[in-house]
């Protein structure tokens, strides 16, 4: 088989997956599930150096996700300088104090007892890296004239999920943060028009003794609809 091929004008390259016998294929997709289960939501970090590597690392592999077109409409922010964060800090915590007294509904309130939270967010000066993920309305060509991007949210979101998985996969923890809304973060970071903040992510090791709250995900049966 040749390494490439035209196809209708463009070039093509060759693609092979490596595939399993039956047996295999659900040993794989069983030990898979027992590891990504393990992936928790974490707010206490500790604040251990993160190799740069590792983070350079886990945004290529969020950037194998699937988008819309190919068009790749995001934009990963890294902040790891301190004064930078305490700007973060103060900005979200001002917002999110204005949502926990007035912006969210009682049953909204009522449904995040479970897990603790409040307006205050110390994670953002204590983990070492925060990643806010970008979301690219549009590009501009070599001309400066818009281009379209499709699927935004979609494509977005999908890199959102590599990112996490990547993240876990690195014996690091996260957390989504998302703080409404987040236009301080296109101003402090002083980013173009055409991006809008999507998820503001802390990446670090937990603390040594982290409790997370006890919950259960939903079971096959609540989640899938199978036509056979």
């Amino acid at each position: 088989m040749a390494k490439t091929k035209m196809i209708d004008g463009f070039e093509y390259e060759a693609y092979s997956k490596e595939t399993y016998d039956e047996n295999e294929c659900v040993a794989r997709s069983k030990r898979f599930l027992d590891w990504i289960d393990k992936r928790r939501t974490v707010r206490e970090f500790s604040d251990k150096p993160i190799p740069k590597e590792v983070i350079d690392n886990i945004l290529k592999s969020a950037s194998t996700a699937p988008s819309g077109a190919h068009k790749q409409p995001w934009t990963f922010c890294v902040v790891s300088n301190p004064e930078l964060k305490q700007k973060i800090r103060e900005a979200a915590e001002k917002e999110e104090f204005d949502s926990y007294n007035g912006r969210m509904s009682e049953d909204w309130l009522k449904d995040l007892e479970p897990l603790g939270t409040d307006w205050h967010k110390p994670f953002l000066e204590i983990a070492p890296y925060l990643i806010i993920v970008f979301k690219k309305a549009y590009d501009f060509d070599k001309d400066g004239k818009k281009k379209n991007n499709y699927y935004v949210n979609e494509s977005v979101g999908l890199a959102a999920g590599f990112l996490l998985t990547a993240i876990h996969d690195a014996g690091l923890v996260a957390l989504t943060h998302t703080p409404s809304p987040m236009n301080f973060l296109t101003k402090l970071l002083e980013r173009p028009e055409n991006e809008r903040p999507y998820l503001l992510i802390p990446v670090g090791y937990p603390v040594e003794e982290t409790y997370v709250p006890k919950l259960g995900r939903k079971p096959l049966k609540d989640i899938a609809v199978f036509y056979e």
